[in-house]
């Protein structure tokens, strides 16, 4: 049985995922900062007949990546397929963004892709085989009033697509998937209740699906970039956005 990690993996799009890639047959480290959240999506695998394991990591901490990895190959066996998922928000315009902001979002959004990266990369060697799926967003094209979060989620498709050269010739694919619009926690969390709903409409509106999209939607996708017959993808980065361009 593969062993998959998923980070950010409490809720939202990690928490699907880690629910998809064990419906096809892996082991799951659902790896999170919120501890009760990685333990209830490692319960509702468990209870659906997967195998799963939950463990609290700051993943833009390199000494707490370094454990975390460690734990999982002790618990489960090497991991062989990463999704980097965990992502943070903390919006402003740039007048009144400050270095804590930046710092933060480019920790948790970029640094972490690298750190986890680095860390799971000497059990793919060993086996000659990986799976990486960083997880972007339709944001690295811009957006107002997220120049952290745009230029992170920019930089993990400039991470993604050189990794996929350097890691190519020894079996693991490098790829990333860019959401548009999703209804999660986070965003509901940065719009408000209210203006949750409202944006939901807007965005239906200008989709060509005409629904925003949910984290079952992107999970599909990294669950095919994560499958060993997608083999021959790399260095991609997949618009899951309904159509709606930016």
């Amino acid at each position: 049985m593969r062993v998959a990690i998923v980070t950010g993996a409490g809720r939202g799009i990690g928490a699907a995922t880690a629910s998809r890639l064990s419906a096809h047959g892996l082991a799951v480290a659902v790896l999170d900062r919120d501890k009760p959240a990685s333990e209830r999506t490692a319960t509702d695998i468990a209870s659906s007949g997967g195998t799963a394991v939950a463990i609290a990591a700051d993943v833009a901490n390199p000494a707490q990546v370094k454990d975390a990895v460690a734990l999982v190959a002790e618990q489960l066996g090497p991991p062989l397929v990463l999704v980097n998922n965990a992502g943070v928000t903390s919006d402003r315009p740039l007048a009144e963004m400050t270095e804590d902001d930046w710092d933060l979002v480019l920790g948790v959004n970029l640094r972490a892709h690298f750190l986890m990266c680095r860390a799971v990369l000497p059990h793919m060697r060993r086996e000659g085989w990986g799976r990486i799926v960083n997880v972007s967003s339709m944001a690295a094209n811009g957006t107002a009033n997220q120049a952290n979060y745009c230029a992170a989620k920019a930089g993990v498709q400039g991470l993604t697509r050189a990794l996929a050269v350097e890691l190519g010739p020894e079996g693991i694919t490098v790829n990333a998937v860019a959401p548009g619009y999703i209804a999660t926690e986070m965003t509901e969390t940065s719009a408000g209740k209210a203006g949750f709903a409202r944006a939901q409409r807007v965005v239906a509106a200008q989709t060509p699906m005409r629904r925003v999209g949910t984290p079952a939607d992107v999970a599909e996708t990294i669950a095919f970039l994560a499958d060993v017959d997608s083999g021959f993808i790399t260095g991609q980065v997949v618009p899951v956005t309904g159509g709606l361009m930016v």
